[in-house]
């Protein structure tokens, strides 16, 4: 059994204790104060051996700490939920208890089954700090003891006075790799190596010129190539003038770039790369977060990938690039191999966003952390208990935001102010349940569509606005697909995303009142429709399919077989229109098609097309010869988008010699239109073309 404690937080949250008892399992009593003055309770509870829920994560630690020392420790870690800044404070927190119950039936769900990880090792500490030397130079002071350092700087700041560390004059080429295994190219850009100079002065004073400092570099404006600098220096050989310099690479486990501009202008650049600007307070505070990444550390592996799937590429030519487009860490690569295209994505940068899952229009990529059936299972186990313990006939909100980002602390500081200044915050709204998941633009068209069909009333997204531009382009343009498919329908549109800013210097307090604006403005709303009975799948495309059945069926307005709605260009949903006058049923299209959505005849010239088997990626579209296919995204009739059509058939053309058909007299006439007129295909030779492959060969032998 579990044991679920729920806490008033003295006395800040009116919770209705006889309704938890009908309603949460393994709930005795309302407490008080849990973490002080019913502290015994919560080590009753811990030494006896069940599992534990603790509706509070103010506390976490301290309960944590006490649950360590009790005599008998807790045999399976304690479950910490947030009801209180969630729900209980707020002006509607009197018609929270459902919304509350919900979140408890929630944290007590299985966990998700382990992920397999990916691990990092940056236990040899070899750190590169690049940009100016006056800052670089301070900063290696500070850690040259505990990590293995060189600085590269390309400007001509005094060098210290003793030689702890290795210093570069260089220009930096080039920047891979991850934590624990970065490999930096230079090019040095100065003759005097820094590396290899002991810092005598004796180049300083030979240069008849003063064209070098006590930065120990050669101003090569002012240098006459006397060469006594290197004449001095003699059996050191630090100073050697080349034509040009050659180019050097070294491996590190991290990277500090102090530069104006980074060097790597990802989005999310990868672990172990720091870019604090040029402002000094961040220089000092990425300090401590560089020496925590010395070490050996595991993440999670993300992401699933289906090649068999994949419409990425066939015949050479690129299809669909929306995972390679989206992904901001620049972790996914396109790899051709015999013509046929994949894409290949590298864990150790992938950060777990999860956008390329929400792009892929096929479910070649998937996200699965966690997988869509296992939120499908939390969405009907937070409907289930919503609408058996509201007294109102109305269907819960859901309000994704991304756990890894700033949503956590949005909430929490939504929560909070409501507490503290309810004249003017209102907080998270009764029927509003916040969702934490990884990253929110893991969630896409397959997820809202089937969430909907079971009885979500609304979902929301919150961008906390450290999202990438990409991730919120992709969420709108799904967002606005969906919108057209409720609307056209006769529904109305239940998905809308909320943007936070993004700039660093923006008034936390004036994001924070527009985002507990933006809650009280979300009105409760019954169901889209009856549920649906089936569990979300875990391919993208029987997910999405089995919700689009399902909204079609209980459409307010009925969709005829011989409609269609019109969809956005960047729709995963469509098909595809031939003309017919070009086409010459080469069947190029058919041998590209991934899905099976467009077929050939085993008997005659005929090119077939099952609409639901299409994914939009347009490999057809570009391997077409004739330039006779075009994408057409629209949603049609469940009974039109399973049944195979016909887009274009032909009479065949047979041999003139044996009469077996070979081709197609399309591609017959289109072929002797291009050039049947050339004089290398004058008199027999243009008997030949309208011959199958072995008359043509015996012909002319004969």
């Amino acid at each position: 059994m579990t044991r679920t404690l729920i806490c008033n937080c003295n006395h800040s949250m009116p919770l209705d204790d006889a309704f938890f008892k009908k309603h949460v399992e393994g709930h005795e009593k309302i407490y008080d104060g849990l973490c002080r003055q019913d502290i015994g309770e919560f080590i009753r509870n811990v030494e006896k051996g069940e599992e534990i829920i603790v509706a509070c994560t103010q506390e976490r630690e301290l309960f944590n700490a006490i649950s360590a020392q009790a005599e008998k420790p807790a045999l399976a870690p304690i479950r910490f939920v947030n009801i209180r800044e969630t729900g209980g404070w707020g002006k509607n927190n009197k018609d929270a208890q459902a919304k509350i119950a919900s979140i408890l039936a929630l944290a007590k769900m299985p966990l998700p089954d382990p992920l397999p990880m990916v691990s990092y090792d940056s236990t040899r500490g070899r750190l590169c700090i690049i940009g100016p030397g006056k800052q670089a130079f301070a900063l290696a002071q500070l850690m040259h003891q505990d990590l293995a350092v060189t600085v590269i700087v390309n400007d001509r700041e005094p060098l210290p006075a003793q030689k702890q560390y290795l210093i570069v004059n260089a220009h930096v080429q080039a920047i891979s790799g991850y934590l624990g295994q970065y490999k930096v190219k230079w090019q040095a850009s100065n003759p005097i190596q820094l590396d290899l100079c002991t810092r005598c002065g004796a180049c300083v004073e030979a240069c008849p010129e003063n064209a070098i400092d006590l930065s120990f570099q050669i101003d090569m404006s002012s240098c006459q190539s006397h060469r006594d600098c290197e004449k001095v220096c003699g059996a050191i050989g630090a100073i050697q003038f080349q034509p040009s310099q050659p180019f050097v690479e070294e491996e590190f486990d991290i990277i500090l770039d102090l530069q104006e501009e980074p060097f790597l202008k990802m989005a999310e650049p990868p672990k172990g790369y720091f870019w604090p600007g040029l402002d000094a307070v961040q220089q000092a505070l990425v300090i401590p977060k560089i020496m925590n990444s010395v070490g050996e550390f595991e993440k999670p592996r993300f992401f699933a990938y289906q090649e068999k799937i994949c419409a990425h590429g066939r015949n050479g030519q690129v299809g669909c690039s929306a995972c390679i487009d989206i992904c901001s860490t620049q972790a996914i690569s396109s790899v051709f191999e015999a013509g046929k295209g994949r894409v290949s994505v590298n864990p150790h940068l992938c950060m777990g966003c999860g956008a390329c899952a929400t792009a892929c229009p096929s479910g070649a990529m998937t996200y699965v952390n966690p997988t869509v059936p296992y939120l499908g299972l939390k969405m009907k186990t937070l409907v289930d208990n919503f609408t058996k313990t509201h007294t109102a006939d109305i269907a819960p909100t859901v309000l994704f935001h991304s756990g890894s980002e700033g949503g956590d602390q949005w909430m929490n500081a939504v929560g909070r102010l409501a507490r503290a200044q309810p004249q003017t915050f209102g907080g998270i709204p009764a029927h509003v349940i916040p969702f934490s998941i990884h990253h929110v633009a893991s969630t896409g068209i397959d997820l809202w569509l089937g969430m909907l069909t079971h009885g979500i009333g609304e979902i929301v997204l919150l961008a906390s606005g450290e999202e990438a531009p990409q991730y919120l382009e992709i969420l709108k343009d799904q967002i606005n697909i969906v919108g057209e498919i409720l609307v056209s329908l006769g529904y109305s549109s239940r998905i809308q995303l909320l943007e936070m800013s993004s700039a660093r210097n923006h008034q936390q307090h004036v994001d924070l009142l527009y985002l507990d604006q933006a809650l009280q403005n979300l009105v409760p709303h019954q169901e889209l429709m009856p549920k649906a009975s089936f569990g979300l799948a875990k391919e993208k495309r029987e997910t999405l399919e089995m919700a689009l059945g399902h909204l079609l069926e209980h459409a307010p307005l009925p969709l005829a077989e011989t409609e269609s709605i019109p969809l956005s260009a960047a729709s995963l949903i469509g098909g595809v229109e031939i003309n017919q006058d070009t086409c010459t049923l080469c069947m190029s299209c058919v041998s590209a098609c991934p899905e099976g959505a467009l077929l050939d005849h085993l008997e005659i010239p005929q090119l077939g097309f099952i609409e639901k088997n299409c994914v939009q990626c347009g490999l057809c579209q570009t391997t077409c010869p004739e330039n006779a296919i075009t994408l057409q995204p629209r949603l049609k009739a469940i009974s039109q988008r399973k049944t195979r059509v016909t887009l274009n058939e032909t009479k065949p053309f047979h041999c003139i010699k044996c009469a077996k058909p070979f081709a197609t007299e399309k591609m017959m006439q289109t072929m002797l239109a291009k050039i049947g007129s050339h004089a290398a295909f004058a008199g027999d030779a243009q008997k030949r073309l309208k011959m199958c492959s072995d008359c043509r060969v015996i012909d002319m032998m004969q």
